[in-house]
């Protein structure tokens, strides 16, 4: 690879660059805004792409964003690449806020009670009953985990929806701009 580090960072040390980029979280967010806006594709394309990511963050499906982005973003006609790069809403900083907030909505849209922690923990002995008994372990995975889950899927797709809404029209905006004014640096040469 041409640009691979002569030695491969610590792990502490990749795990705080994941958590808190080196240069800082403004750079990151600088980066990503400015590759979705040089995207190619319409503005329309583009700007849904990012907004079916910023959709797909909010939904509890853990390490299926990315894939669940691109699915709806495909679905809907939105650029894939755009989709991925929206998928970045969801960080470590905000992921906290958003499983709380989708928790907390899904509570109250079922009826349930609102809390400011969640808290989840497998039964002693869980993985050792998954390879012998993977029925009983999978059951006890739902027991503890389905009261969780489910007001988070339910509070996270109106809450999700209100953010990508929101998140379209700046994004439209930029990608609008960028391109007529890439179209003009070009007639004017």
């Amino acid at each position: 690879m041409l640009f691979k580090r002569r030695e491969k960072a610590k792990w502490q040390n990749r795990f705080k660059a994941w958590c808190w980029p080196e240069r800082g979280w403004k750079r990151a967010w600088t980066y990503v805004w400015h590759r979705v806006t040089r995207l190619a594709g319409t503005p329309h394309a583009i700007a849904i792409g990012c907004a079916a990511g910023v959709w797909a963050s909010f939904t509890p499906f853990m390490g299926l964003h990315f894939i669940l982005a691109a699915v709806l973003a495909a679905a809907i006609g939105g650029n894939l690449i755009a989709s991925a790069l929206g998928t970045f809403f969801g960080n470590p900083l905000s992921f906290p806020l958003i499983w709380l907030s989708t928790y907390n909505l899904g509570g109250l849209m079922l009826g349930r009670e609102q809390k400011s922690e969640i808290s989840i923990s497998l039964p002693e002995g869980f993985w050792s009953s998954m390879m012998t008994e993977p029925g009983l372990a999978m059951s006890q995975f739902w027991d503890i985990v389905g009261p969780v889950f489910v007001p988070m899927l339910v509070g996270g797709i109106p809450l999700g929806l209100m953010f990508a809404i929101v998140a379209y029209f700046p994004v439209k905006t930029a990608v609008e701009t960028f391109q007529e004014r890439r179209r003009d640096r070009l007639v004017q040469k």
